[in-house]
């Protein structure tokens, strides 16, 4: 390792747990020349599961950000260059690449790279398996300080890339195209996210004009591109006067990423791979309602997150203990069934990133208080976007509650390990038979999915059943609990 290696460190996107590929940076806290130290907070970044500030593991001052906000970056990609001696002068990264006979540095960093993953970011732990992804190709454009290599290095240079497959589709002016160290036409430099927006309009950079600093190619540059290929393409015919044109801002296009990629990817492989059943019962709770709003007034439950949803989980724990065998998973590996002795109760939670089901350790040996307490916590933290990856691992059943949408009922998707999902719908003052007689009485329907593999119609039943007898006649919590 020469010296400027040393000099020279790159902070790399760490594995923040779950075996997680990828992570969208968020924000920065730092900018080139700020001064970081061991442990500080350089940037948040989105992951699939929730955001994670990254801390560096060491000092400098930092050298140059690899990525803007909004990118999204492999595990294992440098993310951030920071000088660890800076009192060593400017020129160390210029002249380094000058000094070595191979010097493409891109192409020879990238053999360590594929050595294994990047280590895990302290605090987190990564899954057994994940996910193997194709290497990225180095970006000599990313390395804003490297020179051309010098004519002596040629008869090491790598064999020319091959032809591009497509066709150059810009009409628009381009410059004269400079030349590297070896006669060949230097690549253009543009950052990855510009890259893969050229990509998506179809732009081939080599035909785009740069307007950046150092002939960088910007987001900027390249629509202007596409609007003149557009342009091109358009027919010089005069349209007749009643055609109708194109409109723009009806439609908008989001990249599936973060928390939805990954709600996504486990909902269509849940849906696919366990077969689900799903049972309906309505319910008089009437009695709950009133016993919610007597526990607002329990001086030992002040201050707590009291409401219908608290019961509910209350009433499902009871179902749970009286029926264990509904808190199993499913193991295809080894072909078994995993009985669990714990409940880890999920609670599917809508954010602004998306919907997250954070649990609830050990749902089933908290008192009524502890778990207003839990249930309250874990609300607030997943609306402020601060649920840890560790609090939406280990699931072993879910409540969702789209009564709070006006909902009457559903068909939930099974959170991918577990075996049941319980949906509370809305809670509406409706007629009911009572006591023989017709009254307004507040009625609720829930439905349980459950996988079929482990769960059969029965002890299905006997648990949806035990959630609606507590629900209705709530004192069944002093005796059944």
């Amino acid at each position: 390792m020469t010296a400027v290696e040393q000099r020279f460190r790159e902070f790399k996107m760490p594995d923040v747990g779950e075996g997680l590929t990828e992570a969208e940076i968020l924000k920065w806290f730092v900018a080139p020349g700020d001064t970081v130290t061991d442990g500080q907070v350089v940037c948040e970044v989105e992951t699939a599961k929730a955001a994670v500030e990254l801390p560096i593991p060491f000092d400098g001052v930092v050298h140059e950000l690899r990525f803007d906000e909004g990118s999204t970056v492999d595990v294992g990609t440098p993310i951030i260059s920071v000088d660890t001696n800076p009192g060593a002068g400017e020129a160390a990264p210029q002249a380094a690449p000058a000094e070595a006979p191979a010097a493409e540095q891109p192409a020879a960093a990238e053999p360590e790279e594929k050595a294994g993953r990047q280590a895990n970011l302290v605090g987190y732990g990564a899954a057994p398996a994940s996910t193997k992804r194709r290497p990225r190709k180095p970006l000599p454009g990313l390395q804003r300080s490297a020179p051309a290599p010098s004519a002596g290095a040629a008869p090491q240079e790598p064999a020319p890339a091959p032809a591009r497959p497509e066709a150059a589709p810009a009409p628009s002016p381009s410059p004269s195209p400079e030349l590297n160290g070896s006669g060949r036409t230097a690549r253009p430099l543009a950052k990855p996210p510009v890259r893969k927006l050229a990509k998506d309009l179809g732009i081939d950079l080599e035909t785009v004009t740069p307007s950046g600093a150092d002939g960088i190619i910007t987001r900027e540059d390249v629509h202007a591109a596409a609007e003149a290929v557009q342009a091109a393409r358009e027919t010089p015919v005069a349209a007749p006067s009643t055609a109708v044109k194109a409109v723009e801002g009806r439609e908008r296009r989001v990249p599936v990423k973060g928390v939805r990629k990954a709600t996504a990817q486990a909902m269509v492989h849940s849906a696919f791979t366990a077969p689900h059943v799903t049972e309906f019962v309505t319910v008089d709770v009437t009695r709950t309602m009133k016993l919610v709003a007597d526990l607002k007034q329990d001086p030992e439950l002040s201050g707590l997150r009291v409401n219908p949803l608290l019961l509910v989980a209350k009433a499902l724990l009871v179902a749970i203990r009286r029926n264990p065998d509904i808190n199993a998973t499913w193991d295809e590996d080894n072909q078994e069934i995993v009985y669990k002795d714990y409940v880890n109760l999920g609670i599917a939670a809508a954010t602004p990133r998306g919907l997250i089901v954070p649990n609830i350790k050990d749902a089933d040996a908290k008192t009524l208080p502890e778990l207003a307490s839990a249930l309250g916590e874990l609300v607030t933290t997943a609306r402020e976007g601060k649920t840890t990856p560790a609090a939406m691992s280990g699931g072993t059943i879910t409540i969702t509650n789209v009564g709070v949408f006006g909902i009457d009922a559903g068909t939930p998707i099974i959170n991918p390990g577990e075996s049941a999902i319980l949906a509370f719908g809305a809670v509406k003052l409706q007629p009911w038979v009572h006591k023989g007689e017709v009254k307004p009485r507040q009625v609720t329907t829930l439905a349980l999915s459950f996988d079929h593999r482990l769960v059969d119609g029965e002890l299905g039943s006997k648990v949806l059943a035990d959630v609606a007898a507590v629900l209705e006649r709530p004192k069944r919590l002093i005796t059944w609990a």
